[in-house]
């Protein structure tokens, strides 16, 4: 095991894509279930202090990826909290869904909320402010919202017809031989990859 993620390490590859079997070994499941901290049984579930305990653990890296996301604006001072992030060293970046895209307009019209669009535009306007993080707008119809805090990382699972606040959350321990973790941090770097350009409005100096 040492020698693997030494390999990996050099190779820049992940420890399931080189040595496949590990998949299937019988050490799998354990390592699968020793990613997951806990199982929320709907986001709304999830109290504000858990929210403000994981921005602030949150040192090296913050990256959100949601369509409104604007529960984070009710539950927490997020503008401050994430100024106070980057002024702290902290990269920050966040992913919400373009107004005008045609994921955004679907999901709207299977939940039948006229409003989500311009929700939407409201979260991405809002954090145009906050100096210093990095914002994207995007068009995928994604299929998991995801909160990462350094190595914890929350994936917030969408189902058809089902408000994401409504649906479970899985919190996660990114583990050295785990690929859960590294599913869904993957899936993130996709959708930012392929998303609107960067808008990051300047750190203030003081």
């Amino acid at each position: 095991p040492v020698t693997r993620v030494k390999v990996a390490g050099a190779l820049g590859q992940e420890e399931t894509f080189l040595w496949p079997a590990l998949l299937e070994d019988s050490d799998a499941c354990a390592i699968a279930a020793a990613e997951i901290d806990r199982v929320w049984s709907t986001r709304s579930s999830i109290s504000s202090e858990a929210w403000h305990a994981l921005f602030t653990k949150a040192s090296k890296e913050l990256d959100i990826l949601v369509y409104a996301g604007a529960f984070l604006i009710e539950t927490l001072d997020l503008a401050d909290v994430l100024d106070w992030k980057v002024s702290h060293g902290t990269r920050v970046r966040i992913l919400v869904g373009d107004a005008g895209s045609a994921a955004v307009r679907s999901r709207a019209e299977e939940l039948s909320l006229d409003w989500l669009p311009l929700r939407c535009q409201s979260t991405f306007d809002y954090l145009r402010r906050v100096p210093g993080i990095w914002l994207r707008q995007h068009g995928t119809s994604h299929y998991v919202s995801v909160f990462r805090f350094d190595d914890i990382l929350l994936a917030n699972t969408h189902a058809y017809g089902a408000w994401a606040c409504h649906s479970p959350v899985l919190q996660l321990r990114q583990a050295s031989s785990g690929r859960i973790f590294d599913f869904y941090r993957h899936s993130f770097e996709r959708v930012w990859a392929q998303a609107g350009r960067s808008f990051k409005q300047p750190s203030l100096v003081i």
